[in-house]
C-alpha cells in the first residue's frame, strides 16, 4: 500500500466562524463544500495545489442528529472544550491507492468515497494518524480553484512517536512530514500563501 496526503482537517463550532478565522489568517476566499448526511455535518474547502485540500467542518446545525457518534471527534467534550478557544487543526487525512479495510462507503452528489471512521467517532490517535481514504471519484484537488496556497509543513506531535512512525512505514507513506515527542497529541501546520508564512 502507498499513501500520501490528501487533506488537513480543521473544525470549528459552526462553519461561519471557521470561514472567518482561516479567510482571515490566509486571505483567500473558502470554497463551498456540502453536507454530510450520516454525520449531521457540513464543510468548506480550500485547495492546497493540485494534490491536497483543506477543509473546514463543523456540526450542521440545520442537520437531524446522526444515528452514530459524528466523525473527527465533533461529539466529543474535549473537542467541544478546544474548539470554544476557536477553530482548531484537529486531524488528517491520508489517500491510498486501494480502498482500506472496514471503511465506510460514503457519497455525496458526484462525489463517491471510502473513509476509515471508528465506530466511536474518535480521532486515530488523538488526531496525529491519519484517517484513511479512497476516492471512487476524482478527488477535490481535482476540481477546486487554486488559490496559490501550499502546505509548507505539518508536524504531528505524540508522546510515543515510535509507534506512529511504524504506522506511516507500513502504510508506504510517502508525502513529507515531520513526527516529533510531544506531551500529548498536537497538530502543526505552516501553509505558504503570497509568500507569506501562515501557521495553523
Amino acid at each position: 500500500m502507498t499513501a500520501h496526503l490528501d487533506h488537513l482537517v480543521i473544525a470549528a463550532r459552526t462553519l461561519e466562524e471557521g470561514r472567518a478565522w482561516l479567510e482571515g489568517r490566509l486571505g483567500v476566499t473558502m470554497q463551498a463544500g456540502g453536507e454530510h448526511a450520516a454525520f449531521g455535518t457540513h464543510n468548506l474547502l480550500l485547495s492546497l495545489g493540485p494534490s491536497a485540500y483543506l477543509e473546514v467542518i463543523a456540526v450542521n446545525p440545520a442537520a437531524p442528529a446522526p444515528s452514530r457518534p459524528r466523525w473527527f471527534g465533533l461529539d466529543t467534550p474535549d473537542l467541544t472544550r478546544k474548539l470554544d478557544a476557536g477553530p482548531a487543526l484537529i486531524h488528517w487525512v491520508a489517500r491510498t491507492a486501494q480502498p482500506p479495510a472496514d471503511a465506510l462507503e460514503l457519497s455525496r452528489g458526484e462525489n463517491r468515497w471510502a473513509l476509515t471512521v471508528p465506530p466511536d467517532g474518535s480521532l486515530p490517535l488523538g488526531g496525529v494518524a491519519p484517517s484513511l481514504i479512497y476516492w471512487h471519484t476524482p478527488p477535490p484537488p481535482t476540481r477546486l480553484p487554486d488559490a496559490g496556497v501550499r502546505l509548507a509543513t505539518l508536524r504531528l506531535g505524540t508522546p510515543e512517536p515510535q509507534p506512529l512512525r511504524q504506522l506511516l512505514d507500513q502504510l508506504g507513506f510517502v508525502s513529507e512530514v515531520e513526527v516529533q515527542e510531544a506531551p500529548s497529541a498536537e497538530l502543526w501546520a505552516a501553509l505558504e500563501v503570497a509568500g507569506e508564512r501562515v501557521e495553523l
